[in-house]
């Protein structure tokens, strides 16, 4: 159990097992969908990663497996996740979340994906306080003094170049960041009024 302020941060197996709070999947279905719609969630995963984690989980256990036998191709170990696992899994979704200095990490993102259908209040706090960070990096960093200070230059390096490069980077780091609060003040719309989940 998570103990008064611990933070949990996001791991591998936490992303298994919310996959696993929706159906049962084999290990090959998983990394499918890791490479493909978890790919905004997770980063790639290599499926003997994949396999040592469900062969810990079930050690653990977090999850259990039936074979299912196919005719013609090798059987299959299909998990289910059980009444541990699930215990598990929402006391990492309920843990205290901090917000990491960069945005849209894989902590929040994969913390809302199982949140929002498990503990609705738990996901509008997240959002609340991922929302809540975000604006204040902005009042803080926007308007900053951006300008870049020389003092024996490399010879060769081209100042007025890299004057822009660096506002470049800066209005697209911003304008990332703006359409980040964006979402987020549209999930929580979302979340708060209580629409109905197929819409």
């Amino acid at each position: 159990m998570t103990s008064p302020g611990e933070v949990y941060r996001v791991k591998f197996e936490y992303v298994l097992l919310g996959l696993l709070a929706r159906r049962p999947y084999s290990g090959y279905d998983l990394r499918k969908w890791l490479e493909s719609d978890g790919q905004f969630v997770w980063a790639k995963a290599h499926h003997s990663q994949i396999y040592r984690k469900l062969t810990q989980m079930e050690a653990d256990g977090w999850v259990r497996h039936e074979v299912d036998t196919r005719e013609g191709r090798p059987d299959a170990k299909v998990y289910r996740l059980t009444e541990r696992g699930r215990d598990v899994l929402l006391e990492w979704v309920r843990s205290p979340y901090e917000p990491p200095s960069r945005f849209q990490e894989t902590d929040f993102t994969a913390r809302l994906s199982v949140a929002a259908p498990l503990d609705r209040e738990v996901a509008i706090g997240l959002v609340r306080t991922e929302l809540a960070h975000r604006r204040d990096q902005i009042s803080k960093n926007r308007d900053r003094d951006r300008s870049l200070l020389y003092e024996d230059p490399l010879p060769g390096l081209d100042q007025e170049l890299d004057r822009y490069v660096h506002d470049s980077l800066h209005r697209l780091g911003a304008g990332a960041m703006d359409r980040w609060v964006a979402w987020l003040e549209e999930m929580l719309l979302r979340l708060t009024a209580g629409i109905d989940r197929n819409d």
